[in-house]
């Protein structure tokens, strides 16, 4: 006999509850953002429409299928398995969020505030999460396999990210690298560099982060659509010395291509998707390579 599937309910805390968190009462928060022009009848009211959308969702779930749930804070320690659909209850960021965690399972986006989220990942209402789930596990489930991201470091770390990874130093400063494209990892290969960092986005991050970036530069370079098997790369304000140049600041990535980096600064981090605080630490000496990912994230549609 087959397990049942398993209903993954991912969230995240609202602002109204992280105003209560920080203020203790109703009647705190309310002086506080009152004296910032702000009112929480507006904060209160999102809130009351999140949590029904996550009761209307979970009821839905088919009665024969298990349920779980967690928050955005704890997706790093949570065990997905090769049975479970997720479903994503909020914003277009937080699928990008659980992605990293994912190795193939059916996500389901649902959309508790339309007004405000653009819907580009979270396509669908709450009302409709009983056809989802049928459709989910159902026999060529319609699914969109959204292109990742991935970066792999010299000691294996490894990274996934939907949006976009970036290399940066930790805090706001400067890292020393030297960067080069298709060739093995090596201290000596590649063109040494001093910038604020390295940002690395597919067709999805094409809708933020690399868009700007991409805007900015006026790069002549086509934008990737979600689905296309290609990345672009910006370095991001690169400093022309003696010891370091700029001639390597963009370019392309498709399938079996990679981007390295050799770090030359004490500490470089690199996250994706905004996570800092899941990130992976390189030190002097160390490597890494990104790439587009053999993973991809099942968006059903």
């Amino acid at each position: 006999m087959s397990l049942a599937p398993r209903a993954v309910l991912v969230h995240r805390t609202t602002e109204y509850e992280e105003l209560l968190a920080r203020h203790g009462t109703h009647g705190q928060a309310a002086f506080f953002l009152s004296s910032r022009g702000r009112s929480l009848d507006e904060v209160a009211g999102r809130h009351a429409r999140h949590r029904r959308a996550l009761a209307e969702v979970a009821a839905a779930v088919p009665l024969r299928w298990r349920q779980a749930r967690v928050e955005r804070a704890d997706l790093d320690r949570f065990l997905f398995g090769p049975e479970d659909v997720v479903l994503v209850v909020g914003q277009d960021g937080l699928v990008a969020n659980a992605a990293k965690y994912l190795t193939g399972q059916p996500v389901i986006g649902i959309d508790t505030d339309p007004d405000r989220n653009p819907g580009v990942l979270v396509r669908h209402r709450a009302k409709d999460t009983a056809a989802l789930c049928r459709a989910a596990t159902g026999q060529g489930g319609g699914t969109e396999p959204l292109t990742m991201v991935e970066a792999v470091a010299d000691d294996t770390q490894r990274l996934l990210a939907l949006n976009e990874i970036c290399l940066a130093p930790p805090g706001h400063g400067t890292v020393r690298y030297r960067i080069g494209t298709g060739g093995p990892l090596s201290a000596s290969a590649g063109e040494p560099q001093a910038s604020s960092g390295v940002l690395v986005g597919t067709g999805t991050g094409a809708t933020g982060w690399l868009r700007s970036l991409w805007a900015e530069r006026g790069s002549p370079l086509p934008l990737p659509a979600p689905t296309d098997p290609r990345l672009l790369w910006f370095v991001r304000e690169a400093w022309p010395s003696p010891a370091t140049g700029t001639t390597r600041t963009a370019g392309g990535l498709g399938r079996g291509e990679g981007l390295t980096l050799t770090v030359e600064s004490d500490r470089m981090v690199v996250f994706g998707d905004g996570m800092e605080s899941d990130a992976l630490e390189l030190t002097w000496g160390q490597g890494i390579r990104i790439g587009v990912s053999e993973t991809s994230l099942r968006l059903v549609v």
